[in-house]
């Protein structure tokens, strides 16, 4: 018996947005390997870091890009 799909555009974008967050945390937890990356996911993630390593200013925290994606969303 399968259960109806729930109806998520009832919830903002910020909570679907947390919804997915908490959903992807919850499958890495219980299967780290389906959450391995690939090694083009691997070099892509040096190549920014050395970018960011060459260029330190030019980075936006985490907590910044968050709180601001949260805000517009309301």
């Amino acid at each position: 018996m399968s259960q109806p799909k729930p109806d998520f555009l009832n919830l903002s974008v910020a909570e679907r947005i947390q919804l997915a967050e908490d959903i992807w945390d919850s499958i890495a937890a219980e299967n780290p390997e389906a959450a391995a990356l690939t090694s083009a996911q691997l070099q892509e993630l040096k190549t920014r870091l050395d970018a960011h390593e060459k260029d330190p200013s030019s980075a936006v925290p985490w907590e910044q890009v968050r709180s601001e994606l949260f805000q517009h969303n309301h």
